[in-house]
């Protein structure tokens, strides 16, 4: 098992991200931290389905591809706050679950890890479309600029930390915050875009909670 893991934190550094058997071209992550200033142009963003490796009824919410093709549209002000603040939770989800993974032999977190990667990458390219500062270029891991998010992190990472089971729970808090976050934002939002994306982002979030949840139970 921890060679799963070994193999797909291989992945996620050289920026080829194998899922579903298929072998997804990602931008290389550069930069001081995992991830760096982003990319530039269409970003991809996971639809609901099934990884590999998790066994029947244990999918991790990733499968297929949705290029961020949608026209471009207009945010207020708030709502580009809110933008800048989902690369921050789609970071911190990433930072976590990579940490769990390297401390457990539970590969959940693994292909969750790699899924959360490419949300990122894609919300990323939603702020260079509306000119929004990205608040997680050139962090290091575990490192956030917001502090009630470093908060969140480091409380988190300690809860799960102490066992699997803990682990397991963390992840699915951080899902639940992710799904209320994403339904909040949607609220009065017209952009195109940002609607696909955060649309695509609820359904994979609900993934991962269902596979957290299901991993808890086994």
């Amino acid at each position: 098992m921890k060679t799963i893991t070994r193999r797909a934190a291989t992945f996620v550094t050289a920026g080829a991200l194998g899922l579903g058997g298929l072998a997804v071209a990602a931008p290389a992550l550069a930069g001081n931290g995992p991830f760096g200033p982003g990319p530039a142009g269409t970003a991809t963003v996971s639809q609901p389905g099934r990884g590999p490796g998790m066994g029947a009824g244990y999918g991790d919410g990733t499968c297929l591809q949705l290029k961020v093709t949608t026209a471009q549209g207009t945010l207020t002000e708030s709502q580009k706050v809110t933008l800048a603040s989902m690369a921050q939770e789609e970071k911190l989800a990433h930072d976590l679950y990579a940490a769990f993974a390297a401390r457990y032999d539970a590969v959940v977190f693994d292909h969750i890890a790699t899924a959360e990667t490419r949300h990122l990458d894609a919300v990323r390219t939603l702020l260079q479309r509306y000119g929004i500062a990205d608040p997680t270029a050139n962090q290091q891991a575990g490192k956030f600029t917001d502090p009630a998010v470093q908060a969140t992190y480091d409380r988190l990472l300690a809860k799960g930390g102490t066992s699997l089971a803990e682990a397991l729970a963390a992840g699915q808090q951080v899902e639940r915050d992710d799904i209320a976050a994403l339904r909040d934002a949607q609220a009065g939002l017209t952009a195109p875009d940002v609607k696909q994306v955060y649309a695509n982002l609820l359904a994979a979030s609900e993934r991962h909670l269902t596979a957290f949840t299901r991993w808890s139970t086994r």
